[in-house]
């Protein structure tokens, strides 16, 4: 056993304040939904363990076989370590963690494959600024920091824990969903826009 997947969800209802000025609550609710079950089919192939403390989201991840984690409800690192504990205790020896808000989610597994021993592999948002995807080892010590600016936060940690920071500046990965403009894909991928999740 090797690598094992994290995601925090912290529920559907209520998610994505930032866009309540396009969406309203209904749509807001789809589509973190539907960006979860997306990022969730993207790691079907691996061991996966959801956060969460809540119950339509525990329901989600059962219906996909997946593993829930109790929230400890003391934001988004608490809720990575809880996962990373129970993980490292069944035996895993890397873990990749991941945004449940990737609209492209589908490369998760080969750029994980990227990371080498000693390195801390950090996918960072299109803007440099937060970390959407992380692959670490599972032994105790790195200590994730989400939020505004964590992206440099993570790579002085990996410098801090002696490990090599390995950045992947992907494209997809990139690409998570927070503000109205990240509704919108570049046309040149030939992707329909994420507005076309609105029910």
């Amino acid at each position: 056993m090797s690598l094992a997947a994290i995601v925090p969800v912290r529920s559907f209802r209520g998610a994505k304040q930032r866009l309540a000025t396009h969406l309203g609550d209904a749509d807001r609710e789809h589509l973190a939904r539907e960006l979860t079950i997306g990022v969730l089919i993207a790691l079907a192939d691996l061991p996966t363990y959801v956060v969460t403390g809540d119950a339509e989201v525990a329901q989600l991840a059962a219906t996909h076989g997946v593993t829930t984690v109790e929230d400890p409800a003391s934001g988004l690192d608490a809720a990575v370590d809880a996962a990373a504990d129970v993980a490292r205790s069944a035996g895993y020896r890397r873990l990749l963690v991941a945004h449940s808000d990737l609209p492209f989610p589908a490369g998760l597994r080969d750029v994980a494959a990227e990371q080498q021993p000693g390195e801390v592999l950090l996918v960072p948002d299109r803007h440099d600024d937060g970390t959407n995807v992380i692959v670490m080892p599972a032994t105790p010590g790195f200590r994730t920091s989400y939020g505004p600016g964590s992206f440099r936060r993570h790579l002085r940690e990996a410098h801090r824990r002696g490990l090599r920071p390995h950045v992947v500046r992907h494209d997809l990965l990139g690409w998570d969903v927070d503000v109205p403009e990240d509704l919108d894909t570049p046309p040149t991928w030939g992707i329909p826009s994420w507005r076309a999740v609105r029910r």
